[in-house]
């Protein structure tokens, strides 16, 4: 059926679901996963001549961003694990996850998208907008949603 589900993730409850799901199916099918975070990419918001005072130096924010990767990717890895499901994981910043998903996706070689939806609805699915909806939007390959 599938041969290696993507499986995305933010760190949140929700994505946690969305983990039990795609490691239970990649089981089912005999497929390999892989665990993909996209934590934002480094951005300097200046106005002006004014620098805020806690900017971070690009150094330290892609060892920040590096760290909450590994956190985030090894609860994907201990799952895969126990279950027995052969998994490898990548991370990309990005200013667009969305973007990075899809681009992750096609990277390699995968034929299943599986992540979460936050159900943002109204003022704040058009303010934040939906990750998931561009992602089903711009996918060439399936996606499963978890809520």
């Amino acid at each position: 059926m599938f041969k290696n589900i993507l499986i995305a993730t933010d760190g949140s409850k929700l994505s946690r679901k969305a983990i039990s799901a795609g490691i239970k199916l990649a089981n089912l099918s005999g497929a390999k996963v892989t665990g993909f975070f996209s934590p934002e990419q480094y951005e300097i918001l200046m106005y002006g001549e004014y620098v805020p005072p806690n900017l971070l130096s690009r150094k330290e924010w892609d060892k920040r961003a590096a760290e909450t990767a590994k956190k985030y990717l090894a609860e994907i890895e201990k799952a895969a694990a126990n279950a027995q499901v052969k998994c490898e994981t990548a991370f990309d910043q990005s200013l667009a996850p969305w973007e990075a998903i899809v681009a992750a996706a096609k990277k390699h070689k995968c034929d299943l998208i599986v992540m979460a939806s936050h159900g943002r609805s109204g003022l704040a699915a058009i303010v934040l907008g939906s990750q998931t909806t561009k992602v089903l939007t711009h996918s060439k390959v399936p996606v499963l949603v978890c809520r």
